[in-house]
């Protein structure tokens, strides 16, 4: 695949990191728990060695994804966006008129949604409802628990995370 995968400045860094813990952490240390199950003899009967195996084949398909989603990325920068038009990237206060609050999303890349620390994916319900709207605009989203309506509060656009609630 080479299609472009949009994700933030802090979403490459989550990242970045990863990999590199994967690389001079997990899995030098998968080799060693490798080595130290062969030592134990008869491979064919051996339970460790098989396990540290498959955790090795788990750690580098991680590594491969994570460098592919890597070289494929689309850093948007958030801190150049402006306006109130809800966009990837953007902070958007709402009134959720079922709940009777007021909720706070960022619209992030697929890899970086988290919806406790308020991060919605770009390509959730949400998320497609809110893109291209204003401030001052209400939605509707189809969510899997039926239809809710949301009022755009706010639009703001700073690359870090934004809370769960405002």
């Amino acid at each position: 695949m080479s299609d472009k995968i949009p994700m933030t400045n802090s979403g490459k860094s989550r990242l970045t990191d990863e990999l590199k813990r994967l690389k001079t952490v997990e899995r030098p240390k998968i080799v060693r728990e490798i080595e130290e199950a062969r030592a134990h003899g008869d491979l064919s009967e051996n339970a460790e060695y098989k396990f540290a195996k498959e955790k090795q084949s788990h750690i580098e398909g991680r590594i491969q994804q994570v460098e592919d989603w890597l070289a494929r990325a689309d850093v948007i920068d958030v801190s150049r966006l402006a306006g109130d038009r809800v966009v990837f990237g953007a902070t958007v206060k709402l009134q959720d008129f079922d709940a009777d609050k007021e909720v706070q999303y960022r619209i992030v890349g697929e890899f970086e949604a988290d919806l406790k620390k308020g991060l919605i994916s770009v390509t959730s319900p949400i998320a497609r409802s809110l893109i291209g709207k204003e401030t001052g605009d209400t939605v509707m989203v189809q969510a899997p628990g039926g239809a809710r309506e949301y009022e755009i509060l706010d639009v703001s656009f700073v690359e870090e995370e934004a809370p769960a609630e405002a």
